[in-house]
């Protein structure tokens, strides 16, 4: 699809890829060592890293919009964008070829940051495994999250998209969160009760929930509503009577739907995710992120509002 008609989805390659042996070579021995050993193993298939199984989901939703709407462009499309240089590059294309992956944009800044690149290349959602450059992608505006690999092995949904957000700071602003740390729970029940039917401002995520919601309309207009290959689930630490009716009325502001909402007053997030079994889930705190990943889920931390005051 032409950039402008599509929902860019930018991976890195140690998010799309499992490179941890690679990038021990890159540390300990450099750069000359490491584009060496990549060009010697080029014919060796790197295994899945944490973004591998959400990017087949995302190809799994384009194969059935191409079903359904074969001369449509709006639909997912993967740029693998790395700063990784373009020798290495071979052994990333045998690799996507081997597992019948369809990434034809390549971007290799060869040392360079890609973040510059990712406006040009009109993206929507940029997934990497590494913290510093997903925080610069966050502040030039562009929905970012950094992948963290999950602790057990669990088998994803090959026929349904899965995606789990937490609310404050990820869909949401971060503004309630700032509440409840200036003033506490009872400040926090307080402001949100009076502001009830004030939309919260929205979080870096929103526009990719929003970009799911239109790809889920176009399976309903279809009557494919129990048949869609997208979920949406919100997983928030709120607790319903006292913080949830602020949530789904701006939700409803927005025009949005979400398929799933859990409230869980405070109870751990990695349970539940167990349930649900995300291909990926977003979360502003590492607490909530680690608690996920050691139950096997595959978290991405989203680096925004008042809860990164203290992470380095």
């Amino acid at each position: 699809p032409k950039p402008q008609n599509a929902i860019t989805v930018a991976v890195s390659s140690r998010a799309l890829f499992d490179l941890v042996e690679e990038r021990r070579i890159y540390e300990e021995q450099g750069l000359e060592k490491y584009v060496e050993y990549q060009q010697n193993n080029e014919n060796v298939t790197l295994k899945p890293g944490p973004a591998f199984y959400f990017v087949k989901a995302l190809e799994h939703v384009n194969a059935r919009l191409l079903e359904l709407y074969p001369d449509d462009e709006e639909r997912f499309d993967i740029v693998l964008m790395t700063n990784n240089h373009a020798q290495v590059g071979v052994r990333l294309i045998n690799s996507i070829n081997h597992y019948g992956l369809t990434i034809e944009r390549f971007c290799m800044t060869g040392g360079e940051s890609p973040i510059g690149y990712l406006t040009a290349y009109l993206t929507n959602l940029y997934l990497s495994a590494d913290s510093e450059k997903v925080q610069e992608a966050i502040e030039a505006g562009i929905a970012s999250a950094t992948m963290f690999v999950a602790n057990k092995d669990v088998a994803y949904s090959d026929t349904q998209l899965r995606v789990a957000f937490d609310g404050d700071a990820v869909i949401f602003s971060d503004e309630s969160e700032q509440i409840f740390k200036e003033q506490g729970l009872d400040g926090f029940f307080e402001h949100e009760q009076r502001n009830e039917n004030k939309p919260l401002a929205q979080g870096p995520l929103k526009g990719f929930l929003e970009d799911l919601g239109k790809l889920q309309k176009k399976f309903y207009a279809k009557n494919e509503r129990l048949n869609c290959p997208i979920r949406t689930y919100l997983v928030t630490a709120r607790s319903a009577a006292s913080s949830g009716a602020r949530v789904l009325k701006t939700l409803r502001s927005w025009g949005l739907e979400i398929d799933e909402a859990l409230f869980l007053a405070g109870a751990p997030k990695g349970p539940v995710l167990v349930k649900i079994r995300p291909h990926i889930f977003f979360d502003d705190q590492m607490f909530h992120i680690e608690g996920a990943q050691k139950l096997g889920t595959i978290a991405a931390h989203v680096p925004y509002g008042i809860g990164q005051k203290n992470r380095k």
